[in-house]
């Protein structure tokens, strides 16, 4: 079954709008930051740094997560994208590095090849139906291999002061800004760990990346040093607080 949202269901036109939209992804300073540094700190932990084996990527996006995976990290990534344009576009930048692009929608997602590792990194707050993603995941796993989710945090501090001030109605309320990016949800950490389990993942670890007390708009002014602090000091806090929550989970061998 086809995955039947509007974003979905028109992904080109969205993809344009959003991802190929230079003024927009010029202006995600704070956010990139955010993105670049929380992704250092999420290879070490999953002793990634160094990995021989190809790594899948879910998504592309702006290409910034490729961009640093490939040519900074020096890592062999190949990558799932639903969007014709944007596989064209890896293909053209990173054709030359091996990768093997597929494309296909996450929720229909099947290939021969097997992986030990999968990255989700803001990938099913826009999807359709996380569970199904995940057993599609799964399904492109090894035995043993793992899948490593990172997603926004419905609990984080920024969405508790904005309650706490009326801003918005909960916690899981979508703001502007999430409606223009195409989220179609938030998670707390406890619904994520459920999608997982539901998929028939094994969860091995919790975590959380970013101190994030205002939406990333508010905090343009802030120094590049203050921003990086804001990820770095992200393993003493406890992570249910954090602007991005995230899991490793294993396919059961």
């Amino acid at each position: 079954m086809q995955p039947t949202s509007e974003i979905s269901k028109n992904i080109e036109s969205y993809v344009t709008d959003v991802y190929l939209n230079t003024a927009l992804v010029q202006n995600n300073r704070v956010e990139d930051m955010m993105d670049i540094c929380s992704l250092e700190l999420l290879l070490e932990m999953a002793q990634l740094v160094k990995c021989p084996e190809p790594i899948l990527e879910m998504g592309y996006g702006t290409g910034l997560m490729l961009h640093e995976l490939i040519r900074r990290h020096g890592l062999r990534i190949d990558l799932v994208e639903g969007s014709s344009a944007l596989c064209e576009q890896a293909r053209r930048l990173y054709g030359s590095t091996g990768m093997e692009v597929f494309h296909s929608y996450f929720e229909t997602f099947t290939c021969e090849k097997k992986y030990d590792n999968i990255l989700a990194m803001h990938v099913l707050e826009h999807v359709d139906d996380p569970v199904r993603v995940l057993r599609q995941m799964k399904l492109a796993l090894n035995p043993g291999g793992r899948v490593i989710v990172l997603v926004p945090n419905a609990h984080s501090l920024h969405r508790r002061l904005a309650v706490h001030m009326k801003l918005q109605d909960s916690l899981h309320t979508l703001s502007p800004r999430d409606h223009l990016v195409g989220h179609q949800r938030v998670f707390d950490p406890s619904g994520l760990h459920d999608c997982a389990v539901d998929a028939g993942l094994a969860v091995e670890r919790d975590f959380g990346f970013g101190l994030k007390t205002l939406p990333y708009s508010m905090m343009e002014g802030w120094s590049d040093e203050l921003i990086r602090a804001c990820v770095q000091v992200s393993p003493e806090v406890p992570s249910a607080l954090l602007g991005n929550i995230g899991l490793i989970a294993r396919k059961p061998v």
